[in-house]
């Protein structure tokens, strides 16, 4: 019989090491507590706008590391992705009836201080911290194309998570301290939230 404590527990430590979810968690292992950084807050249904007529969505979520593709990640959060954007109520299941519209959403997990746009990663943020305290960057995509159309709609939205090694001190904008798993599906839920509601509010986001 399978030890589910200890098999969870190496499958978060794995996927940590391997995914740079977290790049403390190479140097210090799973226990190292997190922290989520605070200027992304978690938008709830209630402030998105409705939708009357939510139409049939094909779902795809990849999860990548520096804008490689990582299975593991993927599946770790998969689940919950799907079941946050049911939640929204934006959209209805595809069905095999018609041609579904296309809800592409992707989390690159980066270094900050890499953010090709050359803007400020997260107002508030630190940069420069020191090698006591390791911030990981997070950029969620929002895609979704219409059936029938070319040009999709995009939202981006970004979080962080600070992660302290030994009596270091997180950055002002950090919260309060999390397991790595509780830490990253929360930021994963977070940073979702905001693209979505951005998307809601898009003109151009008009299901009938």
């Amino acid at each position: 019989m399978t030890n589910r404590p200890i098999a969870r527990a190496r499958t978060v430590s794995t996927l940590l090491a391997s995914c740079l979810l977290a790049g403390a968690a190479l140097l210090t292992g799973c226990s190292t507590p997190m922290h989520l950084d605070t200027s992304t807050k978690e938008v709830p249904v209630s402030e998105m706008k409705k939708v009357a007529n939510p139409q049939p969505v094909q779902l795809t979520f990849e999860f990548l590391s520096r804008g490689a593709p990582s299975a593991a990640a993927t599946a770790f959060l998969k689940d919950a992705v799907t079941a946050q954007v049911a939640e929204s109520g934006l959209f209805a299941q595809a069905g095999s009836a018609a041609p579904a519209a296309m809800l592409m959403i992707s989390m690159d997990n980066i270094k900050v201080g890499d953010d090709k746009t050359g803007s400020a990663f997260l107002t508030g943020m630190t940069f420069g911290l020191s090698g006591t305290a390791v911030t990981d960057g997070y950029i969620c995509t929002v895609s979704y194309l219409p059936a029938g159309q070319a040009k999709p709609i995009v939202k981006v939205a970004r979080h962080a998570i600070h992660t302290t090694i030994g009596n270091a001190s997180p950055p002002p904008s950090a919260g309060k301290p999390m397991a790595p798993e509780v830490a990253v599906k929360t930021m994963a839920r977070e940073v979702l939230s905001n693209a979505l509601r951005d998307l809601s509010f898009d003109p151009a986001f008009n299901p009938q």
